[in-house]
């Protein structure tokens, strides 16, 4: 490409990977020469050469304030990510993997006071095929947070990982021979400092609770429309007893019930080397009795309402209930859980919580 000022022409050419700078003086470049693509200029003669040569290959250094001097300088407990967005492949209740969508929170203590701040970038891609090619479990958690640590190049001595996700579990229908998946907001909060992994787990667990206290109100109804409009009757058939309580008049109330929630954490010991979440879940919706369900047919319904009807719980009972489950399980060191009723008769909610320790062998 050529250009032509102040009696000056000017000639860039593009030499592999070197530049070359011709100057010659006294000499105009020929009109047109300066559109795109167009053919490039002879140079005059008796030319004076400059040649600056750079080379491609050669990296470029770039700043990094990182390593300034920090202000106001002391360690800092935590510094790291929130919300980055991960796969992971968890166990199911069958033991299969699966993958499933995370949001995962990962910090490093900066324990260098003079440091003025972590390697972040190496704990994004340390991160971010960390687990999806393996399912998470203790023994991996705990090489992950070793490396991050590890890649701080010594400023740190600590690393935690938060990883939330919603866990698949498939369940059977009550009655019918359907099934469908369920899903349980769960968290792992994973912790590594001076060699020892503190693991804790939360998740959650939906039930149905129907009021002992409005059960017992309405088989009162019940029993008082019964004498009603049977006083007279002598004798009394079980027949006619029997077709009388399937009519629309054998049911004078129904008590409330409604969907409830039990939130729960729980702390594990560290000799297990799974996690023990679909366990959990499991031991609590049997404890419960009541969980709310996936296919439904009107032979599910049924055993439902039957569920409900065996299993009348204020929240104390089912804080109990729930409690229960917990302590008895080995593999729980400390447990916190905290239940919901969603009430259908009041405008606000009946809560409880309970905590305590799993059973010590």
């Amino acid at each position: 490409m050529a250009y032509a000022a102040d009696g000056a022409a000017y000639r860039l050419d593009r030499l592999s990977d070197s530049l070359q700078l011709t100057v010659a003086g006294h000499a105009r470049a020929p009109r047109g020469s300066g559109r795109y693509n167009g053919p490039a200029c002879a140079p005059p003669r008796q030319p004076h050469l400059f040649a600056v040569t750079t080379t491609s290959t050669t990296p470029r250094r770039l700043p990094d304030v990182a390593f300034d001097a920090a202000a106001a300088a002391r360690p800092l407990d935590w510094v790291g990510m929130s919300n980055i967005a991960l796969p992971l492949r968890v166990a199911t209740g069958d033991g299969e993997p699966i993958t499933v969508a995370a949001s995962v929170d990962v910090s490093v203590d900066l324990a260098d006071a003079n440091s003025r701040g972590i390697h972040m970038s190496r704990m994004y891609l340390q991160l971010q095929n960390a687990f999806a090619s393996e399912t998470v479990t203790p023994a991996g958690l705990r090489r992950v947070l070793q490396t991050l640590i590890e890649e701080q190049g010594g400023i740190s001595t600590a690393a935690r990982l938060v990883l939330r996700y919603e866990q698949l579990l498939l369940r059977p229908a009550l009655a019918s021979d359907n099934a469908g998946w369920k899903r349980y907001p769960v968290e792992i909060d994973a912790t590594l400092r001076e060699g020892h992994l503190h693991l804790a787990l939360r998740f959650a667990v939906e039930y149905s609770s129907t009021c002992p206290a409005s059960a017992a109100l309405s088989r009162q109804l019940n029993a008082e429309r019964f004498v009603e409009d049977f006083a007279a009757a002598r004798p009394l058939s079980t027949a006619v007893v029997g077709e009388w309580l399937a009519s629309e008049r054998g049911l004078a109330a129904t008590p409330h019930a409604q969907r409830s929630r039990a939130d729960v954490r729980v702390e594990l010991r560290p000799a297990f080397d799974e996690l023990p979440l679909a366990a959990l879940i499991d031991a609590l919706e049997q404890a419960l009795g009541t969980p709310v369900q996936t296919a439904v047919k009107r032979e599910d319904e049924q055993a439902f309402a039957r569920l409900n009807a065996e299993n009348l719980m204020f929240c104390e009972d089912a804080a109990r209930r729930v409690a229960a489950a917990l302590s008895a399980d080995p593999r729980i060191e400390r447990f916190d859980a905290h239940v919901a009723h969603f009430e259908s008769l009041h405008a606000h909610d009946a809560v409880a919580r309970v905590s305590g320790q799993g059973r010590r062998d």
